[in-house]
């Protein structure tokens, strides 16, 4: 559904939101197409100087809709649009400022390792469960989380499925500051307007040096995709999904 994921425009701001709070902001494929969409457009619009994602109080994102993984490890077609989104999100030139609330698990927790500036209120909870459902980690974050984190953290988050509070992830530098819930939107808009303040050429070329070549980042995107294909396949992810909505029903 298109109101799954909200985008609206505050001045040089594009404001993506997510917007299942019944479904704990579960990402299906529909709202990743969406996602994507905006990002490119937003990136090709000379009038929006800065991204900024956020999600409902209590759940920034629960990961990915279980039923699309299910669907896929019974033999459905998985689409490019999961993909899709992680590269227009690996090459969005302008800055992505994110917020977080509550639960950030799988994607929820991996999108910001794209994000150039995330909060996050002091209750949040970063994890991301791959192995345990027989996967492995995606967004090229077996790449970025070892740089920013070190290896024992990353594979802390990413193969032990270890769950970071919002002090973790501060210590990590996987988020740049804890605010509280009540201030945390008002928060990431006014970091969002200080970066659109700023002249916009000049701010793109500061975040391409910073971020680094994409090609690695990109590489590594398929490569995880690629196994991540093969393991949603897998007998081992199959039966953690239905053990998964065995214990949902």
């Amino acid at each position: 559904m298109s109101d799954h994921i909200i985008v609206e425009r505050r001045g040089a701001i594009q404001l993506v939101r997510l917007n299942r709070p019944d479904k704990k902001n579960a990402i299906t494929r529909a709202m990743y197409d969406r996602m994507a969409s905006a990002l490119r457009a937003g990136d090709a619009d000379d009038d929006v100087r800065v991204h900024v994602f956020l999600g409902a109080p209590g759940a920034f994102s629960s990961g990915n809709d279980m039923q699309d993984f299910l669907a896929v490890a019974t033999g459905g077609d998985h689409g490019k649009d999961v993909f899709d989104f992680l590269v227009a999100l690996a090459s969005a030139r302008k800055p992505i400022v994110s917020g977080v609330d509550g639960l950030a698990i799988g994607i929820g927790t991996t999108i910001h390792l794209h994000c150039d500036m995330t909060f996050a209120t002091p209750g949040s909870l970063f994890k991301t469960p791959f192995t345990d459902l027989g996967l492995v980690p995606e967004a090229a974050s077996s790449l970025i989380a070892p740089q920013i984190m070190g290896h024992q953290r990353a594979f802390a988050l990413l193969a032990m499925g270890e769950g970071f509070s919002a002090e973790q992830a501060l210590d990590a530098g996987l988020i740049w500051k804890i605010a509280e819930p009540e201030a945390l939107e008002a928060e990431v808009i006014a970091a969002a307007e200080a970066f659109a303040a700023k002249p916009p050429e000049a701010l793109q070329l500061a975040k391409k040096l910073v971020k680094g070549p994409r090609e690695p980042v990109l590489d590594r995107i398929r490569e995880e995709g690629e196994l991540f294909l093969q393991r949603l396949k897998s007998d081992e992810a199959r039966e953690a999904f239905m053990a998964f909505m065995a214990r949902k029903k």
